[in-house]
C-alpha cells in the first residue's frame, strides 16, 4: 500500500503540532492546581482568587458554589435558596418533560413567582464535589497483585467495584446524598476517586 499527502496537508499537520505545542490548554484538576502551576497561569490571566478559593476541601470554597447539573454540565448556585443557573440545553431535558401542547415550555419558557408554581424533575441531580483522592497507588498494588490487569482497570465494572469499596472504608459512609466515581485520568497514569454530595 502506498500514502501520498498532499503538501498542503503536510503543512497543515505540521502547524496543528506546532500548535498544539504551545497551548496553555490541559486538564486542571482543582486539587493539583498549586502543584500544577495553573493557578500562577490563571493569575497572570487576572485571576485574583487564590487557590484554596477555588477548592478546599476542609473549608468553604468555589467548589461549593459551581457544581454538576444532570448529567455532566456545569452549574452555578446563585442565592441562598439554591437558585441555580445552567445552560438551556443541560436544561433541555428536563425542560421538555415539563413541555405540552398547552404549555410550550422549550419555545415560551418558564417563571415561577413563588414557591408553589415551582415544577420539580424527579430524577434530575446537582451534584457538588466533596473530594478528590487519588487513589493511583492503590489502582498500581491491586495490578501488581494480580487483581486486576492493567487493561481491567481501566474499566467501569472495575473502577464502580472500588469506588464502592473505598466508600466503604471512608469517613462519609452512610451520610446522606453522598455518591462516588474512580476515574483513569492521563491514560491511566493516574486514578482518583470523587466523592460527590448530590441533590435532587
Amino acid at each position: 500500500m502506498k500514502i501520498t499527502f498532499k503538501k498542503g496537508l503536510l503543512a497543515a499537520i505540521a502547524a496543528l503540532t506546532v500548535c498544539s505545542a504551545r497551548a496553555d490548554e490541559g486538564m486542571w484538576l482543582l486539587q493539583l492546581m498549586k502543584q500544577q502551576n495553573s493557578i500562577d497561569m490563571m493569575k497572570k490571566q487576572g485571576l485574583k482568587l487564590e487557590a484554596d478559593d477555588l477548592y478546599n476541601p476542609n473549608g468553604v470554597s468555589l467548589k461549593d458554589a459551581v457544581g454538576i447539573f444532570g448529567g455532566g454540565c456545569t452549574g452555578e448556585i446563585i442565592s441562598p435558596e439554591g437558585l441555580i443557573l445552567t445552560n438551556h440545553h443541560c436544561g433541555y431535558g428536563a425542560i421538555q418533560q415539563h413541555s405540552s401542547v398547552e404549555h410550550d415550555y422549550l419555545t415560551d419558557g418558564f417563571w415561577a413567582m413563588n414557591r408553589s408554581e415551582e415544577l420539580p424533575t424527579p430524577g434530575l441531580k446537582f451534584r457538588f464535589v466533596h473530594r478528590i483522592v487519588d487513589i493511583t497507588d492503590l489502582v498500581n498494588a491491586k495490578i501488581k497483585a494480580g487483581e486486576v490487569t492493567e487493561i481491567d482497570a481501566l474499566t467501569s465494572p472495575f473502577l464502580n467495584k472500588l469506588a464502592k469499596e473505598e466508600l466503604e472504608k471512608s469517613d462519609l459512609k452512610g451520610k446522606p446524598g453522598i455518591e462516588v466515581r474512580a476515574l483513569p485520568f492521563y491514560a491511566g497514569n493516574k486514578f482518583y476517586m470523587f466523592y460527590y454530595k448530590a441533590y435532587s
